[in-house]
């Protein structure tokens, strides 16, 4: 491949998703950036121990990356530090390594998100060891799936158009939405069940209720894994 062929980009916000050891002393690593998506890049001779790419980097720590290549796997010319590093601990450190993974497993590389790494940044942000993570951890969920094209309904009964009762009991059913329980749902009955109240709770972001929490939870990991 010639110079020419070679597509530079230079001082992309990122963030790094993953890495694992490549060759004697590089790193494979995984990049979220804003403008690309995840991007693969060899970082050379990160592993040695006077590289200056061993203490930047660092996973949730905001970055400012330059690659050059062309194909699946590239090149990192340069990282840098953009912005404090706040590193995450305990329970925190556990859901930021799940968004990750969430990333990792369901963003193709090369595709654009950007309102996704700005959600990406503030959820980051929002992780407190003193705080409840469900809030943090489901609206994230919901911006991670609407980008990729399966937007969660929250609001009302896909089946007769009518708005979402809190008293009610519902079916959510993948790939279609909430339908009143007990009415006819799909062969396959892919359906979860949950209360009215919990479907609102999730519209408007509040997860202070318990059932709520553990509802839109069970939700969620059904429509990622689905």
């Amino acid at each position: 491949m010639s110079g020419r062929d070679l597509i530079r980009q230079d001082a992309q916000p990122a963030f790094v998703l993953h890495s694992y050891p490549f060759r004697e002393t590089s790193l494979v690593v995984e990049l979220f950036t804003r403008d690309f998506g995840r991007v693969a890049v060899v970082a050379r001779g990160a592993r040695r121990p006077k590289s200056a790419l061993r203490g930047v980097l660092l996973a949730f720590q905001p970055l400012l990356v330059s690659w050059s290549g062309k194909g699946e796997l590239q090149t990192l010319i340069r990282a840098e530090w953009h912005g404090p590093y706040h590193p995450l601990k305990g329970l925190s450190l556990i859901c930021g390594f799940y968004l990750n993974e969430l990333l990792l497993k369901l963003m193709a590389r090369h595709d654009s998100h950007e309102q996704l790494f700005e959600a990406y940044t503030a959820t980051l942000r929002a992780l407190d060891p003193a705080r409840e993570p469900s809030a943090i951890l489901r609206d994230f969920e919901k911006s991670l799936l609407r980008e990729l094209g399966y937007a969660v309904t929250l609001d009302r009964d896909v089946e007769s158009g009518h708005a979402i009762a809190a008293e009610q009991r519902y079916t959510y059913v993948v790939e279609r939405g909430p339908i009143v329980a007990g009415a006819r749902v799909d062969a396959r009955g892919n359906g979860v069940e949950l209360l009215g109240q919990t479907l609102l709770d999730m519209h408007s972001g509040d997860y202070s209720n318990a059932m709520t929490q553990q509802q839109s939870k069970a939700l969620m990991r059904t429509l990622i894994n689905h």
